[in-house]
């Protein structure tokens, strides 16, 4: 290992556990532990456990702490509720976008942003570049080294969680935090996840991290918890039709084209990005991202080149992967807008080979609503 790697403070942990661990983004960090099948599965049917201590935060507090975020991001956060959370885009001024984020309400005037890992930096230092030119009371604080993250995700990560965390777990919805404490530090527990199943994500000092990972391996011995490595985190969120920053989405991409329309809240006010991203709006954009099936047998991969039927390149796959749900090789890609229809035929060049693929609705997979 090199030691330019930044590690977690479950890195021994890791090692401990039998993980394979690669360079991702600059950290040392586990790439499977048993294997993506075995684990990808033990998310879908049980539950898996994760360490996305990696990821950045910054707190944002003050009086106007709320006008800036607004500033900063395209969704509106001036909704949210004590204890919320919202996913959103940060966007330069050409409206690409330089982060995906979730943003934290704590407390009034108290705000978390969680951001990319592998775009902590370039995001802190914007933050604090547009703080600087606006006015108002409020105080930007990255926190990144201060937090240790774990993710619990899976039909069982309740039942799991719920036999160390001292919170009525029940009672917390969908994107809704909670903080408690546990064994004398506070940690924050967070209905959210990056797989497409029902679970939490706990923050938490990063001393406590190995500790707590123990302790939720221990109590779902019987369920069968494993951990989980990246490559698993990766086809389950392409899974569940979520995007990857720096594959699907960039500072060359906007959100219209990106499929997050949803994010882009113009009526709220100002906002970084705004102009060019209504432009867009108005006028259209020559591509957006879809997702799609393969039809032949085979896996696309980043940076597959993606053709019509009449043969002629129209694009790339951004993300791609078998399935291990659906048992087929699955994908996302930019396309022009005259090739986005769902069920169109596309082909994928892989290894040379041009495969069929159709242009499938996203996400892949839902999991199943409870009985």
């Amino acid at each position: 290992m090199s030691d330019d790697l930044k590690r977690t403070p479950l890195n021994q942990w890791h090692r401990d556990h039998g993980a394979k661990m690669v360079d991702f983004g600059g950290w040392d960090m586990p790439i499977q532990f048993n294997g993506i099948l075995a684990e990808h599965e033990a998310v879908r049917q049980r539950a898996g456990l994760f360490d996305v201590s990696h990821m950045g935060e910054v707190r944002i507090q003050g009086n106007d702490a709320l006008a800036f975020i607004q500033h900063l991001i395209t969704n509106d956060a001036g909704g949210l509720e004590l204890g919320q959370a919202q996913y959103t885009v940060m966007t330069n001024y050409d409206g690409g976008v330089i982060d995906d984020l979730l943003v934290y309400r704590l407390a009034d005037t108290d705000y978390l942003l969680v951001i990319n890992a592998a775009t902590t930096a370039k995001d802190v230092s914007w933050i604090e570049e547009q703080a600087e030119g606006f006015q108002g009371l409020f105080e930007v604080r990255d926190e990144s080294d201060e937090w240790a993250q774990l993710a619990l995700q899976g039909p069982d990560a309740q039942t799991i969680l719920s036999r160390i965390i001292p919170l009525d777990l029940t009672s917390i919805g969908y994107y809704r935090a909670e903080f408690t404490n546990l064994d004398g530090a506070q940690i924050l527990v967070s209905r959210t996840g990056y797989t497409g199943e029902d679970g939490f994500e706990v923050y938490l000092p990063p001393s406590k991290a190995p500790e707590v990972a123990d302790r939720i391996l221990d109590a779902g011995e019987g369920e069968g918890v494993v951990p989980v490595g990246l490559g698993a985190r990766d086809t389950l969120r392409l899974e569940a039709g979520m995007l990857l920053y720096g594959n699907d989405i960039d500072e060359s991409r906007s959100p219209v084209e990106a499929n997050l329309r949803w994010l882009i809240k113009p009526d709220k006010g100002e906002f970084i990005g705004k102009d060019a991203i209504i432009e867009q709006i108005e006028c259209g954009t020559g591509e957006s991202l879809v997702g799609f099936e393969l039809v032949d047998r085979g896996v696309p991969r980043h940076g597959y080149e993606l053709c019509c039927t009449a043969e002629k390149s129209i694009g790339e796959v951004t993300s791609g992967s078998f399935s291990p749900t659906l048992q087929k090789g699955i994908g996302l890609g930019y396309v022009p807008l005259e090739h986005t229809d769902v069920d169109g035929v596309l082909k994928v060049v892989v290894r040379g080979r041009k495969l069929e693929a159709r242009v499938a609705k996203t996400p892949f997979y839902r999991r199943p609503k409870p009985n």
